[in-house]
Protein backbone atom coordinates (compact mmCIF):
# COMPACT_ATOMS: atom_id res chain seq x y z
CA UNK A 1 0.00 0.00 0.00
CA UNK A 2 1.43 3.39 -1.04
CA UNK A 3 0.50 6.58 0.87
CA UNK A 4 0.87 9.87 -0.97
CA UNK A 5 0.35 13.51 0.02
CA UNK A 6 -1.43 15.85 -2.35
CA UNK A 7 1.47 18.27 -1.75
CA UNK A 8 4.01 15.73 -2.99
CA UNK A 9 5.73 16.04 -6.31
CA UNK A 10 3.32 16.23 -9.24
CA UNK A 11 4.87 13.32 -11.08
CA UNK A 12 4.47 11.06 -8.03
CA UNK A 13 0.79 11.92 -7.68
CA UNK A 14 0.07 11.47 -11.36
CA UNK A 15 1.90 8.16 -11.48
CA UNK A 16 -0.15 6.74 -8.62
CA UNK A 17 -3.48 8.23 -9.66
CA UNK A 18 -3.27 7.66 -13.40
CA UNK A 19 -4.77 4.22 -12.91
CA UNK A 20 -7.57 5.37 -10.59
CA UNK A 21 -11.21 5.79 -11.57
CA UNK A 22 -13.25 8.64 -10.11
CA UNK A 23 -16.89 9.61 -10.10
CA UNK A 24 -18.49 12.68 -8.63
CA UNK A 25 -20.17 12.52 -5.23
CA UNK A 26 -23.83 11.46 -5.36
CA UNK A 27 -26.35 14.18 -6.00
CA UNK A 28 -28.98 14.93 -3.35
CA UNK A 29 -31.34 12.02 -2.67
CA UNK A 30 -34.18 13.73 -4.52
CA UNK A 31 -32.54 12.76 -7.78
CA UNK A 32 -32.13 9.04 -8.49
CA UNK A 33 -29.54 9.93 -11.10
CA UNK A 34 -27.23 10.64 -8.19
CA UNK A 35 -26.98 7.00 -7.18
CA UNK A 36 -23.36 5.94 -7.30
CA UNK A 37 -22.76 2.61 -8.99
CA UNK A 38 -20.85 -0.07 -7.15
CA UNK A 39 -17.23 -0.16 -8.24
CA UNK A 40 -16.70 3.63 -8.39
CA UNK A 41 -14.50 5.63 -6.01
CA UNK A 42 -15.16 9.19 -4.91
CA UNK A 43 -12.37 11.54 -3.89
CA UNK A 44 -12.27 15.19 -2.84
CA UNK A 45 -10.39 17.46 -0.48
CA UNK A 46 -11.31 20.71 1.26
CA UNK A 47 -10.06 23.81 -0.53
CA UNK A 48 -6.65 24.90 0.59
CA UNK A 49 -5.92 21.77 2.59
CA UNK A 50 -3.71 18.83 1.78
CA UNK A 51 -5.49 15.49 1.81
CA UNK A 52 -3.77 12.21 2.47
CA UNK A 53 -4.76 9.66 -0.16
CA UNK A 54 -4.18 5.95 -0.04
CA UNK A 55 -3.48 4.34 -3.40
CA UNK A 56 -4.17 0.64 -3.18
CA UNK A 57 -2.28 -1.00 -6.02
CA UNK A 58 -2.85 -4.76 -6.48
CA UNK A 59 -0.61 -7.00 -8.56
CA UNK A 60 -2.54 -6.36 -11.76
CA UNK A 61 -1.58 -2.69 -11.55
CA UNK A 62 -5.10 -1.27 -11.20
CA UNK A 63 -5.26 1.30 -8.42
CA UNK A 64 -7.99 2.63 -6.16
CA UNK A 65 -7.69 5.78 -4.09
CA UNK A 66 -9.17 5.78 -0.62
CA UNK A 67 -9.65 8.15 2.32
CA UNK A 68 -8.42 6.70 5.61
CA UNK A 69 -10.24 6.82 8.92
CA UNK A 70 -13.85 6.11 7.93
CA UNK A 71 -14.26 2.32 7.90
CA UNK A 72 -13.54 -0.17 5.16
CA UNK A 73 -13.52 0.70 1.49
CA UNK A 74 -16.57 -1.52 0.97
CA UNK A 75 -18.45 0.37 3.70
CA UNK A 76 -17.85 3.69 1.96
CA UNK A 77 -18.72 2.46 -1.50
CA UNK A 78 -21.84 0.67 -0.32
CA UNK A 79 -25.01 2.73 -0.75
CA UNK A 80 -26.36 1.86 2.67
CA UNK A 81 -26.34 3.05 6.25
CA UNK A 82 -28.25 2.99 9.50
CA UNK A 83 -31.22 5.31 9.67
CA UNK A 84 -31.04 8.39 11.88
CA UNK A 85 -32.44 6.62 14.95
CA UNK A 86 -30.11 3.65 14.41
CA UNK A 87 -32.98 1.15 14.63
CA UNK A 88 -33.18 0.19 10.96
CA UNK A 89 -30.92 0.10 7.92
CA UNK A 90 -31.44 1.32 4.34
CA UNK A 91 -29.50 0.41 1.24
CA UNK A 92 -29.98 1.10 -2.46
CA UNK A 93 -29.20 -1.31 -5.28
CA UNK A 94 -29.02 -0.97 -9.05
CA UNK A 95 -30.59 -3.95 -10.81
CA UNK A 96 -27.94 -5.57 -13.00
CA UNK A 97 -28.56 -7.13 -16.41
CA UNK A 98 -27.79 -10.63 -15.10
CA UNK A 99 -30.38 -10.20 -12.32
CA UNK A 100 -33.36 -10.01 -14.69
CA UNK A 101 -35.24 -12.95 -16.18
CA UNK A 102 -37.54 -13.79 -19.05
CA UNK A 103 -39.97 -11.03 -18.06
CA UNK A 104 -37.19 -8.44 -18.46
CA UNK A 105 -37.53 -7.66 -14.77
CA UNK A 106 -35.68 -8.78 -11.66
CA UNK A 107 -36.42 -12.38 -10.70
CA UNK A 108 -37.80 -13.32 -7.31
CA UNK A 109 -34.43 -14.96 -6.61
CA UNK A 110 -32.80 -11.57 -7.21
CA UNK A 111 -35.21 -9.97 -4.77
CA UNK A 112 -34.49 -12.66 -2.17
CA UNK A 113 -30.74 -12.27 -2.63
CA UNK A 114 -31.01 -8.50 -2.12
CA UNK A 115 -33.02 -9.06 1.06
CA UNK A 116 -30.31 -11.39 2.31
CA UNK A 117 -27.59 -8.92 1.36
CA UNK A 118 -29.15 -5.93 3.09
CA UNK A 119 -29.87 -8.03 6.19
CA UNK A 120 -26.23 -9.12 6.43
CA UNK A 121 -25.01 -5.56 5.84
CA UNK A 122 -27.29 -4.33 8.59
CA UNK A 123 -25.82 -6.89 10.99
CA UNK A 124 -22.28 -5.86 10.06
CA UNK A 125 -23.08 -2.17 10.44
CA UNK A 126 -23.99 -2.64 14.11
CA UNK A 127 -20.87 -4.67 14.84
CA UNK A 128 -22.07 -8.24 14.57
CA UNK A 129 -19.79 -10.86 13.07
CA UNK A 130 -18.72 -10.78 9.43
CA UNK A 131 -18.49 -14.55 9.02
CA UNK A 132 -21.92 -14.88 7.43
CA UNK A 133 -23.84 -15.79 10.59
CA UNK A 134 -24.55 -12.26 11.93
CA UNK A 135 -23.81 -13.56 15.42
CA UNK A 136 -23.35 -11.55 18.59
CA UNK A 137 -20.27 -11.99 20.84
CA UNK A 138 -22.19 -14.23 23.26
CA UNK A 139 -23.50 -16.37 20.38
CA UNK A 140 -19.98 -16.94 19.12
CA UNK A 141 -18.81 -18.02 22.57
CA UNK A 142 -21.65 -20.56 22.77
CA UNK A 143 -21.37 -21.74 19.13
CA UNK A 144 -24.86 -20.48 18.30
CA UNK A 145 -26.10 -19.39 14.88
CA UNK A 146 -29.33 -18.09 13.34
CA UNK A 147 -31.20 -20.28 10.85
CA UNK A 148 -34.25 -19.36 8.76
CA UNK A 149 -37.57 -20.84 9.88
CA UNK A 150 -39.95 -18.95 7.55
CA UNK A 151 -39.70 -16.47 4.69
CA UNK A 152 -42.62 -14.53 3.20
CA UNK A 153 -42.13 -12.20 0.22
CA UNK A 154 -44.72 -10.10 -1.62
CA UNK A 155 -43.77 -8.22 -4.80
CA UNK A 156 -46.24 -5.66 -6.15
CA UNK A 157 -44.04 -4.44 -8.98
CA UNK A 158 -40.82 -6.01 -10.22
CA UNK A 159 -37.97 -3.58 -10.97
CA UNK A 160 -36.37 -3.69 -14.41
CA UNK A 161 -32.75 -3.61 -15.48
CA UNK A 162 -31.02 -0.40 -14.27
CA UNK A 163 -33.86 0.49 -11.91
CA UNK A 164 -32.73 1.52 -8.44
CA UNK A 165 -34.35 -0.22 -5.46
CA UNK A 166 -34.15 1.07 -1.90
CA UNK A 167 -34.58 -1.55 0.82
CA UNK A 168 -35.13 -0.84 4.49
CA UNK A 169 -34.75 -3.61 7.06
CA UNK A 170 -34.97 -4.04 10.81
CA UNK A 171 -35.15 -6.90 13.30
CA UNK A 172 -36.97 -7.55 16.57
CA UNK A 173 -37.66 -10.30 19.05
CA UNK A 174 -40.06 -13.13 18.17
CA UNK A 175 -40.78 -15.52 21.03
CA UNK A 176 -38.25 -17.28 23.24
CA UNK A 177 -36.29 -19.10 20.53
CA UNK A 178 -36.56 -16.69 17.64
CA UNK A 179 -36.24 -13.28 16.11
CA UNK A 180 -37.82 -11.73 13.04
CA UNK A 181 -36.52 -9.53 10.27
CA UNK A 182 -38.74 -7.37 8.08
CA UNK A 183 -38.10 -5.47 4.85
CA UNK A 184 -39.79 -2.77 2.79
CA UNK A 185 -38.76 -2.32 -0.86
CA UNK A 186 -39.25 0.98 -2.67
CA UNK A 187 -38.65 2.36 -6.13
CA UNK A 188 -35.84 4.82 -5.39
CA UNK A 189 -36.99 7.23 -8.11
CA UNK A 190 -40.63 7.52 -7.00
CA UNK A 191 -40.70 6.32 -3.39
CA UNK A 192 -43.42 3.81 -4.33
CA UNK A 193 -43.54 0.66 -2.19
CA UNK A 194 -42.96 -2.21 -4.63
CA UNK A 195 -42.65 -5.06 -2.15
CA UNK A 196 -42.58 -6.21 1.44
CA UNK A 197 -41.10 -9.21 3.20
CA UNK A 198 -40.81 -10.76 6.63
CA UNK A 199 -38.92 -13.71 8.05
CA UNK A 200 -38.56 -15.71 11.23
CA UNK A 201 -35.20 -16.97 12.48
CA UNK A 202 -34.45 -19.42 15.26
CA UNK A 203 -31.29 -20.06 17.21
CA UNK A 204 -29.39 -23.29 16.69
CA UNK A 205 -26.29 -24.80 18.23
CA UNK A 206 -23.81 -25.05 15.40
CA UNK A 207 -22.29 -28.28 16.72
CA UNK A 208 -25.35 -30.26 17.84
CA UNK A 209 -27.73 -28.77 15.18
CA UNK A 210 -30.39 -28.49 17.90
CA UNK A 211 -32.61 -25.46 18.44
CA UNK A 212 -31.94 -23.41 21.54
CA UNK A 213 -33.78 -20.69 23.43
CA UNK A 214 -32.50 -17.16 23.01
CA UNK A 215 -30.33 -16.43 26.03
CA UNK A 216 -31.08 -13.18 27.90
CA UNK A 217 -27.50 -12.03 27.28
CA UNK A 218 -27.94 -12.54 23.53
CA UNK A 219 -31.32 -10.82 23.60
CA UNK A 220 -29.81 -7.77 25.30
CA UNK A 221 -27.04 -7.63 22.69
CA UNK A 222 -29.34 -7.31 19.71
CA UNK A 223 -32.45 -5.67 21.18
CA UNK A 224 -30.54 -2.41 21.57
CA UNK A 225 -30.63 -2.15 17.76
CA UNK A 226 -34.34 -3.03 17.44
CA UNK A 227 -37.39 -0.72 17.35
CA UNK A 228 -38.69 0.02 20.84
CA UNK A 229 -42.28 -0.73 19.78
CA UNK A 230 -43.33 -3.60 17.48
CA UNK A 231 -42.93 -2.56 13.86
CA UNK A 232 -44.27 -4.96 11.23
CA UNK A 233 -43.90 -4.89 7.45
CA UNK A 234 -47.33 -6.54 7.40
CA UNK A 235 -49.40 -4.87 10.14
CA UNK A 236 -52.69 -6.14 8.70
CA UNK A 237 -54.46 -8.61 11.00
CA UNK A 238 -55.17 -11.22 8.30
CA UNK A 239 -52.06 -10.83 6.16
CA UNK A 240 -50.70 -13.71 4.12
CA UNK A 241 -47.49 -14.01 6.13
CA UNK A 242 -49.47 -15.56 9.01
CA UNK A 243 -51.24 -18.28 7.00
CA UNK A 244 -50.34 -21.86 7.81
CA UNK A 245 -49.14 -24.06 4.98
CA UNK A 246 -50.61 -27.57 4.90
CA UNK A 247 -48.35 -30.41 3.83
CA UNK A 248 -48.76 -31.39 0.21
CA UNK A 249 -49.54 -35.07 -0.09
CA UNK A 250 -48.99 -37.42 -3.01
CA UNK A 251 -49.95 -37.66 -5.73
CA UNK A 252 -48.97 -34.11 -6.70
CA UNK A 253 -50.24 -32.54 -9.92
CA UNK A 254 -46.77 -31.48 -11.02
CA UNK A 255 -43.30 -32.62 -10.07
CA UNK A 256 -39.65 -32.20 -10.91
CA UNK A 257 -37.50 -34.93 -9.41
CA UNK A 258 -33.77 -35.42 -9.01
CA UNK A 259 -32.70 -31.84 -8.31
CA UNK A 260 -29.08 -31.76 -7.17
CA UNK A 261 -27.37 -28.88 -5.30
CA UNK A 262 -24.58 -27.27 -7.28
CA UNK A 263 -21.40 -26.17 -5.56
CA UNK A 264 -22.48 -22.59 -6.23
CA UNK A 265 -25.66 -23.25 -4.20
CA UNK A 266 -23.74 -23.72 -0.96
CA UNK A 267 -23.46 -20.87 1.52
CA UNK A 268 -20.68 -19.94 3.91
CA UNK A 269 -21.55 -22.73 6.37
CA UNK A 270 -21.58 -25.41 3.65
CA UNK A 271 -25.36 -25.74 3.46
CA UNK A 272 -27.69 -25.00 0.57
CA UNK A 273 -28.46 -21.27 0.49
CA UNK A 274 -32.00 -20.22 1.40
CA UNK A 275 -32.57 -18.66 -2.02
CA UNK A 276 -31.82 -21.94 -3.82
CA UNK A 277 -35.00 -23.44 -2.35
CA UNK A 278 -37.05 -20.77 -4.11
CA UNK A 279 -35.63 -21.83 -7.46
CA UNK A 280 -36.34 -25.48 -6.70
CA UNK A 281 -39.96 -24.68 -5.83
CA UNK A 282 -40.41 -22.86 -9.13
CA UNK A 283 -38.98 -25.80 -11.10
CA UNK A 284 -42.24 -27.73 -10.72
CA UNK A 285 -44.56 -24.86 -11.65
CA UNK A 286 -46.37 -25.69 -14.93
CA UNK A 287 -44.98 -23.87 -17.96
CA UNK A 288 -48.31 -22.25 -18.86
CA UNK A 289 -48.22 -20.41 -15.53
CA UNK A 290 -44.64 -19.24 -16.11
CA UNK A 291 -45.61 -18.01 -19.59
CA UNK A 292 -48.72 -16.01 -18.64
CA UNK A 293 -48.39 -15.14 -14.97
CA UNK A 294 -45.87 -13.60 -12.59
CA UNK A 295 -45.16 -14.51 -9.00
CA UNK A 296 -46.85 -12.17 -6.53
CA UNK A 297 -46.32 -13.93 -3.20
CA UNK A 298 -44.14 -16.75 -1.94
CA UNK A 299 -44.04 -18.25 1.55
CA UNK A 300 -41.59 -20.96 2.57
CA UNK A 301 -41.37 -22.90 5.83
CA UNK A 302 -37.88 -24.35 6.29
CA UNK A 303 -37.97 -27.69 8.12
CA UNK A 304 -34.72 -29.49 7.37
CA UNK A 305 -31.21 -28.60 6.25
CA UNK A 306 -30.14 -29.71 2.81
CA UNK A 307 -26.58 -30.95 2.28
CA UNK A 308 -24.43 -30.80 -0.82
CA UNK A 309 -24.90 -34.49 -1.65
CA UNK A 310 -28.69 -34.61 -1.19
CA UNK A 311 -31.07 -35.22 -4.11
CA UNK A 312 -34.34 -33.28 -3.98
CA UNK A 313 -37.84 -33.73 -5.42
CA UNK A 314 -40.03 -30.67 -6.06
CA UNK A 315 -43.81 -31.22 -5.90
CA UNK A 316 -46.58 -28.75 -6.74
CA UNK A 317 -50.39 -28.87 -6.68
CA UNK A 318 -53.10 -26.27 -7.10
CA UNK A 319 -54.43 -25.03 -3.77
CA UNK A 320 -58.21 -24.67 -3.65
CA UNK A 321 -59.38 -21.17 -2.77
CA UNK A 322 -62.71 -19.90 -1.49
CA UNK A 323 -63.48 -18.61 -4.99
CA UNK A 324 -62.69 -21.93 -6.65
CA UNK A 325 -64.84 -23.82 -4.16
CA UNK A 326 -67.66 -21.33 -4.66
CA UNK A 327 -67.31 -21.70 -8.44
CA UNK A 328 -67.73 -25.46 -8.12
CA UNK A 329 -70.97 -24.87 -6.23
CA UNK A 330 -72.22 -22.56 -9.00
CA UNK A 331 -71.09 -24.82 -11.83
CA UNK A 332 -73.88 -25.41 -14.31
CA UNK A 333 -75.91 -22.40 -13.17
CA UNK A 334 -76.51 -19.19 -15.07
CA UNK A 335 -75.80 -15.68 -13.92
CA UNK A 336 -73.07 -13.10 -13.62
CA UNK A 337 -71.80 -14.41 -10.27
CA UNK A 338 -70.26 -17.53 -11.75
CA UNK A 339 -68.80 -15.57 -14.69
CA UNK A 340 -67.20 -13.06 -12.34
CA UNK A 341 -65.70 -15.78 -10.16
CA UNK A 342 -64.38 -17.59 -13.21
CA UNK A 343 -62.69 -14.42 -14.43
CA UNK A 344 -61.11 -13.86 -11.00
CA UNK A 345 -59.84 -17.43 -11.01
CA UNK A 346 -58.31 -16.97 -14.46
CA UNK A 347 -56.54 -13.79 -13.33
CA UNK A 348 -54.76 -15.48 -10.42
CA UNK A 349 -53.56 -18.90 -9.31
CA UNK A 350 -52.41 -20.36 -6.01
CA UNK A 351 -50.23 -23.43 -5.44
CA UNK A 352 -48.92 -25.55 -2.59
CA UNK A 353 -45.35 -26.87 -2.73
CA UNK A 354 -43.22 -29.52 -1.10
CA UNK A 355 -39.49 -30.11 -1.32
CA UNK A 356 -38.40 -33.51 -0.05
CA UNK A 357 -35.39 -35.77 -0.09
CA UNK A 358 -35.55 -38.28 -2.93
CA UNK A 359 -33.92 -40.98 -0.81
CA UNK A 360 -36.40 -41.23 2.07
CA UNK A 361 -39.13 -38.67 1.39
CA UNK A 362 -38.22 -36.52 4.40
CA UNK A 363 -39.64 -33.02 4.15
CA UNK A 364 -37.15 -30.20 3.50
CA UNK A 365 -39.65 -27.38 3.25
CA UNK A 366 -43.21 -26.60 2.29
CA UNK A 367 -44.43 -23.53 0.50
CA UNK A 368 -47.24 -21.52 -1.04
CA UNK A 369 -47.11 -19.29 -4.12
CA UNK A 370 -49.68 -16.88 -5.54
CA UNK A 371 -49.56 -15.72 -9.15
CA UNK A 372 -51.18 -12.84 -11.05
CA UNK A 373 -51.61 -12.18 -14.75
CA UNK A 374 -48.53 -10.60 -16.31
CA UNK A 375 -49.02 -6.86 -16.93
CA UNK A 376 -49.09 -5.75 -20.53
CA UNK A 377 -45.84 -4.03 -21.44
Amino acid sequence: MLKLSCNAATDQIQAALAQCTFRAHPRPRSSPAGVRRRGAVCCSSPAGKASVLTAVIPQDGAALVDHPGSGSLADRLRLGSLTEDGLSYKESFIVRCYEVGINKTATVETIANLLQEVGCNHAQSVGFSTDGFATTPTMRKLNLIWVTARMHIEVYKYPAWSDVVEIETWCQSEGRIGTRRDWILKDYATGEVIGRATSKWVMMNQNTRRLQKVDDDVREEYLVFCPREPRLAFPEESNGSLRKIPKLEDPAEYSRNGLVPRRADLDMNQHVNNVTYIGWVLESIPQEIIDSYELETITLDYRRECQHDDIVDSLTSTEPTEDSERLQELKGTNGSASSSLKQDQEDSHQFLHLLRLSSDGLEINRGRTEWRKKPSR
